[in-house]
């Protein structure tokens, strides 16, 4: 076979993040891999690890202004490294239909199309498709001019969410206290172009009170098999207060979420969600990451995201089992066969701090250096903002999030402990964590 080297499988990462070099990690451990490659990677997923590199282009930019050209080099370089199976794990490139270019080479690429990426590309799309088809959800409007929306916001009697229509690095979604700030946000984004082209539109919806979980699901088009349902912390500080981040930790399962929930929610959204991209001629072919609001009436959709979640992947890959080939479950949702691979987890928990730098998510300094001490069994360290000093190899921080500490344990009181002693065996200048992951499910038990 065309995908195969020596019998075993080379994969392409696509992406250079925390979620990135947990994939590279548990894909390194697959019986059918050979070798795991990352473009372009961080410190962590450019050593450390036996059978991942991170790929190399001459002349090829880190943030490529032209990703149509630039992917298709990749794609290219991919075929003549005999790459049998790509990954792709940020969102803009997901959206932007990256994987076509894998395709054309006849690469199988685990991402959905750029039709069925819609879900996350649009959050008026995503609404309307759930509407169509009955798919539980918070009551909502969707706006494009600011006067309109200002008027309906002054007019309603309920607490609300406002959310820029496009990609927005997981910052687009605002929780105004009054109204007065809420006309302030719509201005902002629907005027003075605070999230850009993101914001060109907005979705305006009720408050929706409950608990919010995380659920990753595989599919291939017909058949779909989720992972244990997560729980993140989005906002910066302890107890939920600050902005929004692109997520600060999160920790898995969720104890408190039945398997009678989970059964409803496959009932009422995840199969209807994929049957309703099957019925408009876009199947879904990837991972489904779905926001859902646990509330009094019944599990609700937040928000779909159409690739694998940061920091629910790190935690995910933690709890995945031996027996699990990671690779061979990817392979088969590109292969339609999703239903003849086994997808197992080990019993336990896993938790997942993240440690970012000082000021984050606003302005930021890099350049701190990091160091990292002898942390316990059952801890991974992996690198998101990181980068490694050309000078004398010294890791350094680039980014705003810069390393995930996720950690295992047969209890979530274990994971936790485990995952804050990993923490505690980093360092660099102004890092700053959360102290508090995990505390709602540690609570319910």
């Amino acid at each position: 076979m065309s995908c195969l080297s020596g019998s075993r499988l080379i994969v392409l990462v696509i992406g250079k993040g925390a979620r990135e070099h947990a994939l590279a990690w548990k894909l390194s451990q697959a019986p059918s891999v050979r070798h795991v490659f990352v473009y372009p990677g961080n410190a962590g997923t450019q050593d450390g690890l036996a059978n991942v590199s991170n790929l190399a282009l001459a002349g090829f930019t880190e943030n490529p202004v032209n990703q149509a050209t630039d992917y298709e080099q990749v794609a290219q370089t991919a075929k003549a490294l005999n790459v049998g199976l790509t990954v792709i794990g940020p969102d803009d490139a997901v959206v932007d239909g990256v994987e076509e270019h894998f395709r054309h080479v006849a690469i199988p690429c685990f991402a959905p199309s750029k039709a069925a990426a819609e879900l996350e590309a649009s959050k008026v799309f995503a609404k309307a498709f759930m509407n169509k088809h009955n798919i539980p959800t918070a009551a909502h409007r969707s706006f494009n001019d600011v006067e309109d929306a200002i008027a309906y916001v002054k007019h309603v009697d309920h607490r609300i969410v406002i959310k820029a229509d496009g990609l927005a690095a997981g910052k687009g979604v605002v929780l105004p206290e009054t109204t007065a700030e809420a006309l302030v946000e719509l201005r902002g984004i629907l005027q003075d172009d605070k999230f850009g082209a993101a914001g060109s539109s907005v979705v305006i919806e009720e408050y929706m009170e409950g608990d919010e979980i995380s659920l990753l699901t595989f599919s291939d088009g017909a058949t779909f098999k989720s992972l244990p349902p997560g729980q993140d912390h989005k906002r910066i500080g302890e107890g939920n207060t600050g902005p929004n981040t692109g997520g600060m930790g999160v920790y898995s399962p969720v104890p408190f979420v039945t398997c009678s929930t989970l059964d409803q929610i496959d009932r009422d959204i995840i199969g209807p969600t994929f049957a309703g991209l099957r019925a408009e001629g876009r199947p879904f072919v990837g991972l489904l990451f779905t926001g859902i609001m646990i509330t009094p009436t019944g599990p609700k959709v937040i928000e779909y995201n159409v690739r694998f979640g940061d920091p629910e992947t790190q935690s995910s890959m933690m709890l995945l089992s031996d027996d699990t080939d990671l690779a061979a479950v990817l392979l088969s949702c590109t292969t339609k066969t999703l239903d003849q691979v086994r997808l197992v987890t080990r019993p336990g928990f896993a938790c997942n701090v993240v440690v970012a730098s000082g000021g984050y998510p606003g302005p930021y300094a890099i350049g701190k250096e990091i160091t990292i001490a002898p942390h316990p069994k059952d801890v991974m360290i992996f690198n998101a903002g990181t980068k490694k000093d050309d000078s004398d190899g010294t890791l350094r921080t680039a980014g705003g999030r810069v390393l995930s500490i996720a950690a295992f344990g047969p209890t979530l009181r274990e994971a936790v402990d485990k995952a804050y002693r990993g923490v505690q065996s980093v360092h660099f200048d102004g890092m700053v964590f959360r102290k508090d992951i995990a505390s709602q499910g540690l609570r319910s038990l």
